[in-house]
């Protein structure tokens, strides 16, 4: 297997905020050359795929940086370091959703845009869900609506482009091969 390794000889923080870093990289590429990367860093996030009697739980929301509304599976950032992944689904899905689930499992851990960041987005099946009276509120800039569409309905929106987010279609072929 050859080795492509890129080793970084020299990095400048270019941006620090709330959600992420931006960081230029002088690397040394295996042919003795350098070149520049420029690196998202990111702590990280999660998404929860809930099928209940033959649908799945899809989150309705705005989202600024493709100027479009999205139906997406229930997912959000971890918020701290020391937050786990399955801590930080279970909270997504009771502020999102107003659900708590009985049983947790991971499905995969998923790099979105290894070209330039380094987010992981650990995804979670959750089943045997209750509705919660008492959950936990949206965080005050979120807004959302909840629906329950059949998965056959939900495959036709990928294939028309309603659905372009790649966590939620790789959730839903989890789901479609696991029914």
């Amino acid at each position: 297997m050859n080795d492509f390794t890129e080793v970084t000889v020299q990095k400048e923080v270019k941006y620090k905020g709330g959600i992420f870093t931006v960081e230029h990289h002088v690397v040394s590429l295996p042919n003795g050359k350098q070149s520049t990367r420029d690196i998202v860093l990111h702590n990280g996030a999660v998404a929860v795929l809930v099928v209940h009697v033959g649908k799945i739980l899809l989150v309705r929301q705005y989202r600024k940086a493709i100027e479009a509304h999205t139906l997406e599976i229930p997912a959000g950032k971890l918020d701290h370091d020391g937050e786990s992944p399955l801590e930080a689904a279970k909270r997504e899905l009771e502020e999102e959703a107003q659900l708590s689930a009985n049983e947790w499992k991971k499905v995969v851990d998923l790099v979105p845009t290894p070209g330039y960041c380094n987010e992981k987005i650990h995804l979670y099946e959750a089943k045997g869900i209750q509705h919660l009276e008492n959950a936990a509120p949206l965080d005050e800039d979120e807004f959302v609506s909840i629906e329950w569409i059949p998965v056959e309905e939900v495959i036709q929106k990928i294939h028309n482009g309603e659905i372009t987010d790649a966590k939620t279609i790789i959730a839903v072929q989890y789901a479609a091969l696991h029914q």
